[in-house]
């Protein structure tokens, strides 16, 4: 992979010419002591030989020779001469040795000659070379200082010159390092000091083209979703998303719940005589109050399952507290006054089943139609609860809830289980899911589909998540180093500003190698829907190393734009999309969408609750990274307890 040069292009060409520069005035300088020396040594030899021939014409003379000892030693002392022998095969003439100080006899230039008139006599010369004596002189030197103080200033100017007509190009290149460290929204439009200015035209439109591209797509990622399985009249789930919905829940362990359907009567004669405005007018006021009502309770899908019918799924409440809700529920729909030729006593009726896992969902539906079909025969807004030998009711209220919980909380709080996580491409192990268990009174442990709605109904999420964050934490320094642990932690907690102050002092107390080992799991639709109050948060998470995971991804349909808003790692599908979506299309089609709003950004998509092989398969061809369920390993508690016994 290409990377980007870390230093700046200015920086690269000023360093370029300066080097040539100072290499230039490097060879110019060794030149110019180059012959500077050898002018001096040639000029010194020519004087030494016009010495030596009058020396040679004087020694021709007999009465010269008598008379070199009264003019010959000034020659030489002007001469730079030190030493000086006459000499012949009879032995030496005349000798002469100056006076000058020598500090290094290594500098003398020593030269030998040959008379050419006086055959048989040598002449034997040491002196000084030219110049050794000269000391550096500013009157002397000036012209080659003023030189060099002109190439020093015109190569400062030039420099600050290039670097003026660089600065654009600079500008450009920092601007191309944001854009590859993600800050793509904050550096969209370059400033118009750019250059070149086209490349920054370009980049520009590119960019701009690019987020309405991405825009598109979300908005065509959410326009797919939308239309398979959301209702465009009222906005609830369709048939096929709660059919999904229902059939993934009874199909886990130690599950149950009911089943409300909610059917308007004589809707058909409505849209006949008052039009479609009228009657679309009351579909909207009745799935209004229906939204309303069902927000209290979790996991609940709302749905607009036929023309004129509602229906309501509610996990995990007891047969009371939903038989509850349903005449609250009626009491609120006989609010309403609906147009003739609807009776305002006698046009709403409502039909209740209850479920438990194992059942089948056409059972359960067909349950239900048979309860409505018996409120209907009240002649009057009613509503009828099916008859089943086995209904879930589970008494506990609020205060044994608190009381139970608060127990378990001072006792050190929930067991920890762990399911695997795997690679898609060769099944190894990504990291392990942490989920929450506790045992009642009786012992028999509880699943968290079961306490968790509980706890936050008494308030004890924030105490909830602090307990399993630090159980989490202690286990990872104490395991070894290639085992990861993703954890949920509640929109509730993180909302929560102390909370967050205690969950950044806690992760700045842990060693970075053990944050990279620890992922936070929120869920999708509580992201979206305070998206702006977690960017912070999440922020936070990710920077002090932990990764982020985005759990239940599908089970609202919600726009992904969130992914390019937040730094996320992991994206996990809602199990409710994968219970056999080798069967599904509208299911696949809903992958293949999340696949492609991901596609663009470092998220990695996983899909949770696969039971077998067919599943995987599918999904493995549609393109995700890894897989969750059963599948691949059941829960499995990470302190062993063989007296467990599972409700």
């Amino acid at each position: 992979m290409r990377k980007a040069s870390g230093m700046k292009l200015t920086n690269r060409l000023v360093a370029f010419v300066t080097l040539i520069v100072i290499c230039a005035i490097f060879v110019v300088f060794i030149g110019g002591a180059i012959s500077f020396r050898k002018l001096g040594q040639n000029y010194l030899t020519n004087y030494l030989d016009g010495v030596v021939n009058v020396i040679d014409q004087q020694l021709a003379d007999p009465e010269g020779a008598q008379a070199f000892s009264r003019w010959l030693p000034h020659l030489l002392k002007a001469s730079n001469v030190v030493e000086l022998e006459i000499s012949s095969s009879a032995g030496s003439i005349y000798s002469f040795k100056g006076l000058h100080p020598l500090t290094d006899p290594n500098v003398l230039h020593i030269s030998h000659y040959q008379l050419e008139k006086n055959t048989g006599f040598n002449i034997d010369i040491k002196s000084l070379p030219p110049y050794t004596e000269f000391t550096y002189s500013v009157g002397a030197m000036s012209s080659i200082s003023i030189a060099i103080m002109i190439i020093i200033m015109g190569l400062v100017w030039g420099m600050n010159w290039l670097r003026r007509q660089l600065h654009g190009s600079e500008l450009l290149e920092v601007r191309g390092r944001m854009i590859l460290a993600g800050r793509v929204d904050k550096y969209a439009v370059g400033s118009e000091e750019e250059w070149p200015a086209t490349a920054s035209l370009a980049l520009d439109q590119m960019i701009a083209e690019l987020k309405d591209a991405r825009q598109e797509r979300s908005r065509f990622d959410t326009f797919i979703r939308t239309h398979t399985f959301l209702d465009q009249l009222t906005g609830t789930a369709n048939r096929v998303l709660f059919d999904s919905r229902l059939e993934s829940i009874v199909q886990d362990q130690d599950t149950y719940g009911s089943v409300i359907l909610i059917r308007i009567s004589e809707w058909d004669q409505l849209l006949t005589e008052k039009g479609k405005e009228a009657a679309d007018d009351l579909i909207q006021d009745v799935g209004m109050i229906l939204s309303n009502l069902i927000q209290r309770y979790s996991d609940t899908v709302l749905s607009r399952y036929f023309d004129a019918e509602f229906a309501i799924m509610i996990p995990q409440q007891s047969a009371k507290e939903i038989k509850q809700f349903t005449s609250q529920l009626l009491k609120a729909l006989e609010r309403l006054t609906p147009a003739a030729p609807l009776e305002t006593d006698n046009w709403c009726h409502i039909g209740v089943t209850f479920f438990s896992n194992g059942e089948r969902r056409g059972r359960i539906m067909d349950e239900a139609d048979m309860a409505l079909r018996s409120a209907q025969l009240h002649r009057a807004n009613s509503w009828y609860a099916f008859k089943k030998e086995q209904q879930w009711d589970d008494s506990r209220g609020s205060v044994r809830w608190r009381t139970l919980l608060d127990a378990i909380f001072n006792a050190g709080g929930p067991i920890l289980y762990q399911q695997p996580v795997v690679n898609a491409d060769d099944e190894t192990l990504l990291h392990r899911e942490l989920l929450a268990r506790i045992k009642d009174e009786n012992g028999v442990l509880i699943k968290a589909s079961r306490f968790l709605p509980a706890v936050e109904q008494v308030g004890f999420n924030i105490r909830m998540d602090k307990l399993v964050i630090a159980k989490s934490l202690q286990l990872l320094k104490t395991m070894p180093v290639n085992d990861v642990f993703s954890i949920n932690v509640s929109i509730t907690a993180l909302l929560d500003k102390s909370f967050v102050r205690w969950l950044r002092d806690e992760l700045l107390q842990t060693p970075r190698t053990v944050l990279n080992r620890l992922s936070f799991e929120i869920s999708e639709g509580n992201l979206v829907k305070h998206l702006d109050a977690m960017r912070p948060v999440t922020r936070m998470i990710v920077g002090l190393g932990c990764k982020l995971v985005i759990d239940q991804a599908g089970r609202t349909i919600v726009s992904t734009h969130y992914i390019k808003d937040i730094k996320v790692d992991y994206i996990k599908l809602h199990r409710s999309l994968i219970r056999e979506i080798h069967q599904r299309q509208e299911n696949q089609l809903f992958v293949r969408s999340m696949l492609g709003a991901s596609a663009d950004s470092n998220a990695k998509v996983i899909a949770v609750g696969v039971e077998n092989n067919n599943e995987w398969q599918v999904l493995k061809q549609l393109g995700v990274h890894g897989g969750q369920g059963r599948y691949f390993g059941a829960e499995v508690s990470l302190v062993s307890d063989s007296n467990i016994q599972q409700k």
